[in-house]
């Protein structure tokens, strides 16, 4: 159908991928969604198969266009030792907004996709409720607890069940490229600088707190060299009440 094939072009145009434009085209089309080698083979046929400079470019800056067009998600694991006297797995799960920076972590006994799916629910509330940022998409590696980006079952996994529900897209990092979600990499660096490295916490309720308090720190006191300096409270216009 031509309508079909003009909507998988400019889809393309803007930097979408063939899995992204199939995602973005399934709640409209239905049925006539055409297939990811559908897509393929359209792409082809106008010889953009490949990504461009300019096709690039354009994804690039339309990422940075506004809150709440990307978020990035990750987990992270903690050392055994962050509690004292227990040995312990724990982990963090953190949802970062591309365009300010604004970060919500949660901690965790697990990255089962179902626990994986609840803490992600809660950040994108919280970032929803504190900071009014709603987001249109989520980039995430392709670990298993977020889902299998060539699943033909998505609505079986409880973290991609979820993106849906809410109407976000599912991005995925290349394969063996975690620097494609360098945002949510470098916020868990300045985390084990800032406040993880070398520290124990006497119980997860006190790592809690601490995590609490430095989210709010991070979010509204601490300059960030990745937005000119600024604090990532300061992106949002108008600040929310």
């Amino acid at each position: 159908m031509p309508f079909i094939e003009q909507k998988v072009i400019e889809l393309r145009e803007k930097g979408n991928n063939r899995y992204e434009i199939v995602s973005i085209l399934n709640p409209k089309l239905g049925k006539h969604t055409p297939s990811y080698s559908g897509v393929y083979n359209i792409l082809k046929r106008h010889k953009i198969n490949r990504l461009t400079p300019k096709i690039k470019k354009n994804h690039q800056k339309i990422i940075k266009e506004r809150m709440g067009q990307l978020g990035h998600i990750d987990c992270h694991y903690l050392s055994k030792s962050i509690i004292r006297g227990e040995n312990k797995k724990l982990y963090l799960v953190c949802v970062i907004d591309d365009y300010s920076r604004i970060a919500w972590a949660e901690l965790v006994p697990d990255i089962t996709s179902l626990t994986v799916m609840f803490a992600s629910l809660k950040c994108l509330n919280i970032l929803s409720s504190h900071y009014e940022i709603k987001f249109e998409e989520i980039l995430s590696d392709n670990g298993a607890e977020f889902g299998i980006k060539t699943s033909k079952v998505k609505h079986q996994h409880p973290f991609e069940r979820m993106l849906m529900e809410l109407g976000i897209i599912h991005r995925y990092t290349r394969p063996y490229r975690p620097q494609t979600n360098g945002k949510v990499e470098r916020f868990w660096r300045t985390l084990e600088e800032d406040l993880l490295r070398d520290t124990d916490f006497d119980s997860q309720e006190e790592l809690k707190e601490e995590l609490l308090q430095y989210l709010y720190y991070y979010n509204h006191e601490r300059p960030h060299q990745g937005i000119d300096g600024k604090k990532p409270i300061e992106m949002i216009n108008p600040l929310p009440k």
